[in-house]
């Protein structure tokens, strides 16, 4: 938890983002699920600022498929779930999926928050 803290901190320092906590989940997905194309910002709210995902399938093999997909404007980007991967990005309108897994895919994901607008 220290080195998320430290993140966070990082994070407002260098972006002046407001991130006062951290929301977390343990995410499992067994074979052949995964997570269709969506946007982690609740409707009407704006408190989850960056998502974070940590990756804790190992090993990991290409073929073993559930990938995160994110989707920008020059077309898609899939990152491989590895043991010990951190990936951050900006939340808001950021559009993503979990792609099908074919073995136990395992990570924490969850957002740094801001306070709630007024």
């Amino acid at each position: 938890m220290s080195d998320l803290e430290g993140l966070r901190l990082e994070l407002n320092r260098q972006g002046y983002l407001g991130l006062f906590d951290l929301e977390l989940h343990y995410a499992w997905y067994p074979p052949g699920t995964g997570y269709a194309r969506h946007v982690d910002q609740l409707q009407g709210r704006d408190q989850r600022k960056v998502s974070v995902v940590l990756y804790l399938n190992d090993p990991w093999e290409p073929e073993a498929g559930g990938e995160l997909r994110i989707f920008g404007q020059d077309g898609a980007r899939d990152i491989e779930p590895i043991a010990g991967r951190l990936v951050c990005f900006l939340t808001a309108g950021r559009e993503h999926a979990v792609l099908p897994t074919r073995r136990d895919r395992l990570s924490i994901a969850g957002w740094f928050r801001q306070r709630a607008s007024a």
